[in-house]
């Protein structure tokens, strides 16, 4: 594997590399939302027995009352992509399902007060719009792991599974401060146990 990035600091070199086994995170991660996709060639989103879009709305209309519902639109074109937006080609695009929470979802993780308000609707529908980001990184490949080394190469650090470039950086580069932050530290102890 080749990294994408390579940083050397303080003798440590970080290498920032693509994921070439992500966790689907429909599967891996809890999720507010409930994603309900109907494709004839992908298996996208959550599993469900919504046969079609006219069964799903036929339960919305009787279950979903006062949840939050976002459509859900698919690029199918050299990738996958997915947002809550139509795509603005016709001819590889269109509406693929859709994500949602329901009221008693949206009460429990974000209601204060036990009851449905405004204010706990536009986080669900912030927090929903937040897991079809990720799921849409997930199909697009956009997910990295990282290696710390020491300055002989010697293994000190690994992780995989974040999602979207800039936050993998971001935590790569904490990660890298940490272990010259720990190994100086090591290294003061060891002299200081010298000394007596």
């Amino acid at each position: 594997m080749e990294p994408i990035e390579t940083t050397q600091k303080n003798g440590f070199i970080l290498k920032l590399l693509y994921d070439d086994y992500p966790l689907n995170p429909r599967v891996s991660e809890d999720s507010a939302g409930t994603m309900v996709c109907w494709h004839r060639r992908y298996n996208l989103g959550d599993k469900h027995s919504f046969e079609d879009s006219l069964a799903f709305n036929a339960w919305r209309k009787t279950n979903g009352k006062g949840g939050v519902i976002l459509s859900l639109y698919l690029y199918d074109h050299s990738g996958l992509t997915m947002q809550t937006r139509p795509f603005s080609c016709p001819w590889d695009s269109g509406q693929v399902g859709y994500i949602y929470a329901t009221k008693e979802t949206i009460v429990k993780e974000w209601g204060k007060t036990g009851k449905l308000t405004r204010t706990s609707k536009a986080k669900a529908l912030k927090y929903l719009e937040a897991e079809v980001e990720t799921y849409d990184q997930y199909l697009r490949g956009d997910v990295y792991g990282y290696i710390i080394e020491d300055a002989q190469g010697e293994h000190v650090d690994s992780c995989w599974g974040f999602y979207g470039f800039d936050y993998a950086n971001q935590e790569a580069q904490a990660q890298l401060d940490y272990w010259i932050s720990e190994y100086a530290r090591r290294e003061i102890e060891a002299q200081r146990d010298n000394v007596y």
